[in-house]
């Protein structure tokens, strides 16, 4: 799941003050299940910049609406018979999302009013950790399902570093150490043997080191 939190309100402001009538855009996806970017959060935005424009002595028209997803252009494409007098939009959906409106709307300002965060799960009601960078070349089946480029401060392929202390990090006693997590894992697996096994560096372009990424299925691809 991708995660994100909403920007300050001043900040958002500022993004649409020069504006009279914004569309105010959801996305049901990540960002309702990490309680950012849902229809319900649309509504508190909404209500929220009504209010502070107010006391500032300013107003504007906020239309809300909330799409299935924000980064598929079969769902963008259905605002196409909304979007009217609307002079800018304001996107509570992640990166992806706010880039493709402002791929499909070329004439109108598309604004974030998230900041996208990480790729996580979640660990108790409101509590998301990270857990994946998406570096394009999955270690999980080496590592006992826990992620060293994730999990670990310095990314470390063959760990741990001489900073770990009782199962923490040197980075901090609130974090624990990767590389412990994993011989713990390996360990409950009786796979001990594993942690010998040296790990080779890691060719950093899958990760996005060679350019922007893309997958293409031939399958499925027109």
């Amino acid at each position: 799941m991708i995660t994100a939190e909403r920007k300050p309100l001043e900040e958002i402001i500022e993004y649409i003050k020069p504006f009279k009538r914004i569309l105010l855009l959801g996305c049901n996806e990540c960002v309702t299940v990490c309680a950012a970017g849902g229809r319900k959060e649309v509504g508190l935005l909404a209500s929220g910049l009504q209010l502070a424009l107010l006391k500032s002595g300013s107003s504007i028209e906020i239309r809300e609406h909330t799409l299935e997803r924000q980064c598929d252009p079969e769902y963008v494409e259905e605002l196409v018979p909304m979007i009217g007098s609307e002079e800018a939009i304001l996107s509570m959906a992640c990166g992806c999302g706010v880039q493709q409106l402002a791929t499909r709307f070329k004439d109108k300002p598309v604004f974030p009013a998230l900041n996208t965060k990480f790729m996580g799960g979640s660990l108790s009601q409101g509590v998301w950790d990270e857990r994946c960078k998406g570096c394009g070349d999955c270690l999980l089946g080496l590592t006992g399902g826990i992620c060293p480029i994730a999990k670990c401060a310095k990314q470390l392929m063959n760990g741990p570093c001489g900073g770990s202390t009782d199962g923490k990090c040197e980075i901090s006693d609130d974090v624990e150490c990767a590389w412990q997590l994993i011989w713990n894992r390996l360990k409950a697996l009786g796979q001990e043997d594993r942690f010998l096994d040296i790990m080779p560096a890691k060719d950093w372009r899958s990760g996005g080191g060679g350019g922007p990424r893309k997958i293409i299925r031939e399958d499925l691809a027109e």
